[in-house]
């Protein structure tokens, strides 16, 4: 990772903006409401080749998602990159993509859950911010609005911070670092790959969904075998909703296997953060430095 991190330019009336699928597929109708937001932005929204093809649970094959990827990451006109949703399949491309234009004109990727892949991997490689934050597959009337507001915020240049109340189990203190992490199943299936995330001097932010509770334990236990858990400046977990248990119950909610995992450290943790997958996923700027304070609340600044 590079020594100063790279901050993509800001968006302004008039910016083009593509919205790409590099992982599960999608329909016209789940991205509408999407289209008509961003148009009102005063942004023109350019759409991948591929969005809307299916192959079946992807997105279309491989190479098309690739090459829908590739040409929105090489269009010097293309100020910022949507994926369209999540689910499984941004790992099979991520190897084949070239960042080299990128690296030369940098611009926002914007997603969550399997979309940890690429900000995990711009920011070791390329040292470039990118945006943890919700997709068009979530947009919709009824949302909290906080999550486009933040959205909208960090993408047109508005400093963000946050102030919330923490929920039982976090622990008082402050730290200061980049931000990094995102979905802790793909933070713990990138392990041992090139786009393993470096964790140390960090503040580490993870979030889950559906998963088994003895997986969180499993996955848990990987990050602090590996020292991913050593050397951080503070821990935010976010969302860690609809979880599953075996027959036997494992014992221990989400956040007690995570509270207990961290517990020989003294860096500040934040249960309880509105990002991930839940209602409210306010929008992160990974890469960004961040200071982060719980006390009776907890204060989220991004310098």
């Amino acid at each position: 990772m590079q020594a100063h991190m790279i901050t993509p330019p800001f968006l302004k009336t008039g910016d083009r903006i593509a919205i790409v699928s590099p992982a599960r597929s999608i329909t016209f109708e789940e991205v509408h409401p999407t289209l008509r937001i961003l148009q009102k932005w005063g942004l023109e929204v350019v759409l991948g080749t591929h969005v809307f093809c299916k192959s079946d649970q992807y997105a279309g094959t491989d190479e098309q998602r690739v090459a829908d990827f590739q040409q929105m990451l090489d269009d010097d006109s293309i100020r910022a990159i949507f994926c369209s949703r999540g689910g499984y399949g941004t790992v099979r491309l991520i190897d084949r993509l070239d960042f080299t234009r990128f690296n030369q004109h940098p611009k926002w990727i914007i997603g969550y859950s399997d979309v940890t892949v690429l900000h995990c991997h711009i920011l070791r490689h390329c040292g470039i911010e990118t945006l943890h934050a919700t997709m068009p597959v979530n947009i919709r009337e009824g949302m909290p609005p906080e999550n486009l507001e933040s959205l909208r915020n960090v993408l047109f240049g508005t400093r963000i911070r946050y102030l919330m109340s923490p929920l039982p189990l976090s622990r008082n203190g402050a730290g200061e670092g980049v931000l990094t992490g995102g979905n802790l199943s793909i933070l713990y299936s990138l392990m041992g790959s090139v786009s393993e995330p470096d964790t140390d001097g960090k503040i580490l932010f993870i979030e889950d969904v559906d998963e088994y509770l003895y997986h969180i334990d499993r996955m848990m236990m990987t990050l602090k075998r590996a020292g991913k858990l050593d050397h951080l400046q503070g821990l935010l977990v976010g969302g860690m909703d609809r979880m599953n248990d075996n027959t036997i119950p494992f014992g221990k909610n989400a956040y007690q296997i995570i509270s207990e995992a961290v517990s020989e450290y003294a860096y500040p943790v934040c249960f309880g953060f509105p990002a991930g997958h839940c209602d409210k996923n306010l929008a992160l700027i990974m890469g960004r430095k961040v200071s982060l304070k719980v006390e009776e609340k907890a204060e989220i600044i991004f310098s």
